[in-house]
């Protein structure tokens, strides 16, 4: 049975680090854990997860403000093309205005401030996880 993915997608990999420990601890073995450090390389991820057929990506963690694309520009692209997966932002200086357009254009589940506190992600995660 295919393993379902979990992706992070942050610019700083002490962040990708924290997150994939976080994940890892509250939920095991139950999901595989992928990370990025832009959207280019997870829109890559993306792909290959979504052409095979032994995972699935359930949820997306991305930093908002990131070299190229900015998350929310790199979440509404991820929609278009594979709208039920869940989409989480996480950043410390999001614009309002993207986080709205986010929400209207890509469905997002929410967003996470930084610093963020373990057990608040985990309740995000495993919220957005019972829509599936």
């Amino acid at each position: 049975m295919p393993k379902p993915v979990i992706l992070c997608v942050d610019d700083e990999m002490v962040v990708l680090n924290s997150l994939k420990i976080q994940l890892k601890k509250e939920f095991g073995d139950t999901y595989l854990y992928e990370i990025a450090e832009n959207a280019d390389e997870a829109m890559e991820i993306i792909d290959e997860i979504g052409e095979s057929e032994t995972s699935v990506i359930l949820v997306i963690v991305s930093d908002w403000l990131m070299p190229g694309i900015k998350g929310d520009e790199f979440l509404i692209s991820v929609h278009k093309k594979y709208p039920k997966i869940v989409k989480v932002i996480l950043t410390g200086q999001a614009d309002e205005l993207a986080i709205e357009r986010v929400k209207q254009q890509a469905n997002l589940h929410h967003c996470l401030h930084k610093p963020w506190n373990g057990k608040e992600l985990i309740e995000i995660i495993k919220s957005g996880l019972a829509k599936i």
